[in-house]
């Protein structure tokens, strides 16, 4: 565990429709990691190496990251049960992450589309963090957050597109969207 002069954990969200939500979440990993705290990330959705995974290697054992999906997208309204069983793989490593305490922040990186298209039942995932050790601060990112889990965060933050290169064509590119 980290230094016990920090906060107790509390529950973030990033969510909205804008670009920023992991990365946001990544930059707290990061000064988690700087501060001497112990991250756990499970992306959900997301099944390829990319450049956070690639430093989370760099920064292990105090940043730990698992990714659960295929390379590709998802096809939300019809995933296969590829997608539902790697979501539920996922959701059981974070559980134990959660429940054993050894990590000050745990990030469940794209869980609201998980929860927005009913991949797990979000009470399963409210009882959980309600039962979290006290010290265990957890980030949640994605958009479509349920009105639950807005109501027992402690912030929410919430991303809004403004102006984005995309729509001028520019394509993803390495380093800053993977």
């Amino acid at each position: 565990m980290g230094q016990e002069s920090l906060t107790p954990g509390i529950i973030q969200i990033y969510t909205g429709e804008g670009k920023g939500k992991t990365t946001s979440a990544l930059g707290l990993a990061l000064l988690g990691v700087g501060q001497g705290l112990k991250v756990f990330i499970v992306q959900f959705l997301k099944g390829r190496e990319t450049g956070e995974s690639r430093a989370a290697e760099r920064l292990a054992p105090d940043l730990t990251l698992r990714y659960f999906g295929r390379p590709g997208f998802v096809n939300l309204p019809s995933p296969t049960a590829e997608d539902l069983a790697l979501v539920r793989e996922g959701w059981d490593l974070a559980c134990t992450v959660i429940e054993t305490g050894e990590h000050d922040i745990v990030i469940l990186d794209e869980i609201n589309r998980v929860l927005a298209h009913g991949f797990l039942p979000l009470n399963e995932v409210l009882e959980v963090l309600s039962k979290r050790p006290p010290r265990v601060g957890v980030v949640i990112t994605g958009r479509q957050t349920p009105p639950e889990l807005v109501a027992i965060a402690d912030q929410v933050i919430e991303m809004h597109l403004i102006k984005h290169y995309y729509q001028a064509g520019v394509k993803a590119r390495r380093g800053i969207e993977w």
